[in-house]
């Protein structure tokens, strides 16, 4: 797995350096719906992903918000998100992230998110321990909920605001603090280094978390995923350290 970790690093370094050139600069937007933004640069950092991993892995087929490329009927499945935290980047704030996963069949392989701002590389394949930057990551050990600091995730819909924000009170009033960042990647990747004790959201899809799903569970905590009850192909998720009562 190490030639399928090194494909999915060296994709999401490219893709961040296309990003970061055009941070903070005028930006062509596709579509701009109620409470989403989506850019013609999303689809660019999409298509240099899928060059870059079928040109070392031409067998297999890449998941995400255009559908499947490549093979699909291959068992190894790439899952990817070219900008996760698009509102984010298009605002200005410095706080969105690339999160590329390998699957076999549902077995989640390797795992990489990337931060362009920051320069912050989490990685981890299965049956290896995580890192970030090449050092070692672990969960955190907080095991109150009120020092615990809490990301809740809302998505684009009336019904997951609606859903989200008694979780979001609940946690306001019983964590020490709670936060919504607009980045599931990096909420997810927040957890699993231990500066986030959890992070949850009803309504998510799986190019946003399965990245860092294999990080946290890697990390030593726990990942609580189901599909959504009427959409397909959406999830609510949980992803914490294990140790604070939810």
């Amino acid at each position: 797995m190490q030639n399928f970790l090194q494909s999915a690093r060296e994709a999401a370094l490219a893709a961040g350096g296309l990003l970061r050139a055009h941070f903070g600069k005028e930006l062509r937007v596709d579509t701009n719906e109620k409470y989403d933004i989506k850019l013609e640069l999303d689809r660019r950092s999409q298509a240099l992903i899928e060059v870059l991993l079928l040109e070392q892995n031409p067998e297999h087929g890449i998941y995400g918000e255009e559908g499947i490329r490549g093979n699909s009927s291959s068992p190894y499945q790439w899952i990817v998100d070219p900008i996760d935290g698009t509102v984010n980047f298009f605002y200005g704030f410095p706080h969105f992230g690339i999160s590329i996963a390998l699957r076999k069949h549902d077995e989640i392989l390797v795992g990489v998110i990337y931060d362009p701002i920051r320069d912050e590389l989490w990685e981890v394949e299965k049956g290896s321990p995580p890192c970030l930057n090449g050092l070692p990551i672990s969960v955190s050990k907080r095991n109150q909920l009120s020092e615990a600091f809490i990301s809740v995730g809302v998505s684009k819909s009336p019904e997951s605001i609606d859903r989200a924000m008694p979780v979001f009170e609940k946690m306001v009033r019983s964590a020490k603090k709670c936060r919504l960042t607009g980045s599931a990647s990096l909420d997810i990747a927040y957890v699993a280094c231990g500066r986030l004790d959890a992070y949850m959201e009803n309504q998510i899809s799986l190019w946003d978390i399965a990245a860092g799903i294999l990080l946290v569970e890697a990390a030593g905590g726990k990942v609580d995923l189901r599909p959504h009850a009427t959409l397909p192909e959406k999830y609510s998720i949980v992803a914490s350290s294990g140790l604070i009562p939810l």
